[in-house]
């Protein structure tokens, strides 16, 4: 049996934000977000304020696997734990670099936009 080179493994990211914003306007925001993005939220637990959010591949990547958790800090400041993983294979690794974080910025991005507007 030949892999021939195709071994799998995830390329994880992590990045922890403190926003100015309450917690229920960004849970309301982080829809949008998504939409705009054309992802897609796979699950969502309204009551632990954690979701999880499937991205869109690109050429020669898969898409990634996005898992918020989301904590009132106080009236006004909402703390946001987003854990990110992206499948690659030897093959795809050099190419798919940085994605994983790439995405996760793209969607802090995206939800700013919407945050400010």
């Amino acid at each position: 049996m030949c892999f021939c080179g195709r071994m799998a493994y995830l390329r994880e990211g992590k990045q922890e934000l403190e926003i100015d914003f309450p917690l229920e306007s960004i849970w309301e925001a982080i829809p949008k977000a998504v939409a705009k993005l054309e992802w897609k939220i796979e699950e969502k637990d309204e009551a632990a304020h954690r979701l999880t959010i499937r991205t869109k591949g690109s050429f020669m990547s898969y898409g990634s696997t996005i898992k918020m958790e989301l904590s009132k800090e106080n009236e006004k400041t909402t703390f946001v734990a987003i854990y990110a993983e992206t499948p690659v294979t030897t093959i795809t690794s050099t190419l798919d670099y940085g994605q994983t974080y790439d995405r996760v910025d793209e969607f802090v991005l995206t939800l700013a936009q919407i945050m400010n507007s």
